[in-house]
């Protein structure tokens, strides 16, 4: 998200669902209720924004989607609209993550089983880059994806100022720690989490989709 923010010609819209899945599902995660106020609780109001035209925009508009977000009772067809990238990363460093900011962790909270389900989906299945991959190399990850959108790479994508964007969501206190003081891709560190049981479960659970997942995905 903020080696695309940082391009002049990009227009940045971070996790547009949000708010409407946290009052759809009831489900309590820090800074509920200012999430909620913030956003947009009506789905068809969201995704109508995210798909119209937009003729004088920017030459192109970056969506940061959570797959979580996607949960069943939500129409899946307007996905078809976009041009779509999925992003995985092993399951052991998610749930790791997810549990820094909640208490308790259960598979379709991590996104992992939505993107199997999203890829399955597509038409045209989507590109699929692991981070790890992407942390090795984060400059020719980057060209090809701008060359998959029909743009060119700008090396203003590779570092950025730390600290706050507007286009952060208001969740960002909660869950962005290491994003507010990055200043570029740091290389990936293989880590090996200290899990509890339950979230040994969830990882348990997700690695069949990560690991096909991660058999589909794009190296360079």
């Amino acid at each position: 998200m903020r080696a695309w923010e940082n391009r002049p010609d990009t227009e940045v819209v971070d996790e547009p669902l949000y708010a409407w899945y946290l009052a759809h599902t009831g489900l309590d995660h820090p800074g509920r209720e200012e999430v909620i106020a913030a956003g947009e609780t009506d789905w068809r109001r969201v995704v109508d924004w995210l798909t119209r035209p937009w003729p004088d925009g920017p030459a192109v508009q970056y969506q940061k989607h959570m797959a979580q977000h996607l949960v069943p009772d939500l129409p899946r067809e307007w996905i078809r609209s976009l041009r779509n990238v999925l992003l995985i990363r092993d399951p052991a460093e998610v749930v790791s993550s997810y549990l820094r900011s909640r208490a308790s962790v259960v598979a379709d909270d991590i996104g992992i089983l939505q993107q199997l389900e999203l890829q399955t989906m597509l038409d045209e299945p989507a590109p699929v880059i692991d981070s790890a991959d992407f942390l090795g190399d984060p400059e020719a990850y980057l060209r090809w994806l701008c060359a998959y959108v029909g743009v060119d790479f700008l090396p203003e994508m590779l570092s950025w100022p730390a600290g706050p964007r507007p286009t952060d969501g208001v969740w960002a206190p909660y869950w962005y720690d290491a994003v507010l003081r990055s200043t570029g891709f740091e290389p990936h560190r293989p880590r090996r989490p200290d899990l509890t049981p339950e979230g040994e479960s969830v990882v348990a659970e997700t690695r069949p989709a990560y690991e096909r997942l991660w058999e589909a995905r794009l190296v360079l």
